[in-house]
């Protein structure tokens, strides 16, 4: 088993098996990911790999139409199409909450 640290939620660890899909994992465990598709299409799942990258499988085509060179050499992949080896921690950048609208007096 490995540990998957999700540390834009409040650091929250989840044991999983080797070979485990970082975007699943979150889904399964409330992990936090945002996510729309899924499969690899929107982006969404954009999330840094911000220790234990070396746990990390091989980058994907579907994750180069949405990521540059820069990013993945700065920990950035896409959680649907990353699978992990390894204990890792991760972040993202959370959704921003829509503001209330203000209305005239």
């Amino acid at each position: 088993m490995i540990n998957i640290r999700f540390i834009t939620n409040d650091g929250k660890v989840v044991s999983a098996p080797e070979n485990s899909n970082l975007l699943r994992i979150s889904m399964r465990e409330k992990g936090g990911i945002p996510f729309k598709c899924g499969a690899g299409l929107c982006g969404t799942c954009k999330c840094k790999i911000e220790q234990g990258l070396e746990h990390a499988d091989a980058i994907k085509e579907r994750e180069r139409k949405h990521l540059t060179d820069a990013d993945f050499a700065n920990g950035y992949r896409m959680a649907c199409q990353t699978f992990v080896s390894g204990d890792v921690g991760v972040s993202w950048q959370p959704k921003s909450k829509p503001k209330p609208a203000v209305t005239p007096d």
